[in-house]
């Protein structure tokens, strides 16, 4: 699933990671000739594009103005291991899943930053101890004497504390400091920025924030080069996986997957009255309650149409959702030729998350594989899109482009919330988002958008969607 998911159930317990040596990000007025402009020159020099050969023999693989491309290794800096990592939200369940990888492949990969919002200090501070990173970086600057405090019951008397970064730009810095890979885990559009700072500095982009190329999609193709960006959502890493096997000339369409939600096989009419605890009980992903609510609506493959528009270059019209309730197969290609590939593990992210850190290379064991001498039964059904409009809906928005996904995304994070405090019925949500979408109109052409672009009209899609949620439920008191 995308956008943060983790299976039930628990990975087995993590190593401790090596002791080394603290680092710190630069400070204002540094030595230029150790900060952070001496390490984007060298960065700079060592960048390259290393075709990786299909198996046909040809060598093109997608086109440059496709994000992601499994045929291109954006700078992989061979030798240079273990990579440096930075992940961004790392308390979510991304994070908390990516520091398990990393804690059982030292040799791999070694972090040097963590930023959380703020919210488990606890656990941000047991992480920054166990895998000994040199910068923390927090949103909420009321937590930092709780951090401060919270990082010396872990550190020795003496041992100096890992820098702190605190307040709404710290998971920007980080994400441009020096480091090989940037694991962008953030929930929300907030994640943009982040985005945007890590492919200016230069660092491979590990995607799981699809709000940043939801909202942001042109911005973020802007300034991403061929190859800089690795997606991690399991649709997505999915995809990337499998098109590897050929050639873009050769793909027909992109089938993106769905596990259906709670409520798969319902209608419209007998989802009217589902309630907030029905909605949470998703049946393959444990996940927080926004992202477990956009997937009973099926919002969260909306957003992955669009993702998967905007990573591939591929058109609306070739991709394709389609249920499949084990969550097994991530998600498939059809090419031209009747050949179907799919890409299938049991539900567990940190698949995708070592496809995000490893690639090219795969990281062995990374997570389970299957037990092929047990019977098991795949199913794959057509997706109501009566009951289920949120897909058509974010094909049309991501049709108009401009900063009509920005509303559709925020118009929906707010009915979420609506739902989950009774202002909202279930189909309430996808009504709301639409007479938002509706009302926002067609974006202006010709125009390039700019992240004030994005802002403004997020501010404006909530302030209408709470707007219209109160009229609701101001109805049915």
């Amino acid at each position: 699933m995308s956008d943060s998911p983790a299976p039930r159930g628990r990975g087995p317990e993590a190593p401790s990671a090596p002791r080394r040596h603290a680092r710190t990000l630069d400070a204002p007025g540094a030595d230029p000739s150790t900060s952070s402009t001496r390490v984007n020159a060298r960065h700079a020099e060592s960048t390259r594009l290393t075709p990786q050969g299909p198996p046909s023999g040809r060598t093109t693989g997608l086109p440059a103005r496709a994000l992601a491309d499994p045929h291109l290794v954006y700078d992989p800096l061979a030798g240079d291991s273990p990579k440096d990592v930075v992940i961004l939200g790392s308390t979510g369940s991304i994070g908390t899943q990516a520091i398990d990888l990393v804690l059982r492949n030292p040799d791999r990969f070694r972090v040097t930053a963590l930023s959380a919002h703020g919210g488990r200090v606890a656990l941000l501070a047991e992480q920054a101890h166990r895998l000994r990173v040199n910068t923390v970086a927090v949103a909420r600057e009321d937590v930092v004497p709780e951090l401060r405090e919270a990082l010396r019951e872990h550190y020795g008397p003496g041992e100096p504390l890992p820098e702190i970064l605190a307040g709404p730009e710290a998971a920007t810095q980080v994400a441009a400091s020096d480091c090989h890979t940037v694991l962008n885990g953030i929930t929300g559009s907030i994640g943009l920025a982040p985005t945007l700072a890590a492919l200016e500095a230069g660092r491979t982009l590990a995607l799981a924030n699809k709000e940043s190329l939801i909202v942001g999609g042109p911005l973020v193709k802007a300034l991403a080069k061929p190859g800089q960006i690795i997606p991690v959502d399991s649709e997505h890493a999915a995809l990337f996986q499998a098109l590897a096997s050929g050639n873009r000339a050769d793909v027909r369409k992109l089938v993106v997957t769905a596990s259906g939600g709670p409520f798969r096989g319902r209608t419209k009419e007998e989802l009217a009255h589902v309630t907030v605890e029905d909605a949470l009980a998703h049946p393959t992903w444990a996940m927080g309650p926004v992202i477990t609510i956009n997937s009973a609506t099926l919002v969260n493959k909306g957003l992955e149409v669009i993702e998967a528009h905007l990573l591939y270059d591929i058109p609306f019209d070739r991709i394709e959702v389609v249920v499949h309730p084990q969550s097994y197969v991530h998600s498939m290609v059809e090419f031209t030729d009747g050949s179907t590939i799919a890409q299938a593990t049991p539900p567990d992210m940190r698949g995708p998350i070592a496809i995000g850190l490893g690639w090219p290379e795969r990281v062995p064991d990374a997570a389970p594989a299957f037990d092929w001498s047990t019977a098991s039964t795949w199913e794959f059904f057509p997706l109501d899109n009566e009951a289920f409009p949120s897909v058509n809906l974010a094909r049309h928005v991501g049709e108009l482009a401009g900063t009509a996904p920005a509303v559709f995304n925020a118009a929906n994070e707010e009915c979420v919330e609506a739902f989950r405090s009774g202002a909202l019925p279930f189909n309430g949500i996808m009504d709301t988002v639409t007479r938002v979408v509706q009302e926002h109109g067609t974006p202006a052409t010709g125009t390039s958008l700019t992240v004030a672009d994005v802002l403004e009209a997020e501010t404006w899609a909530r302030t209408r969607a709470r707007e219209l949620a109160a009229q609701t439920a101001e109805a049915r008191a």
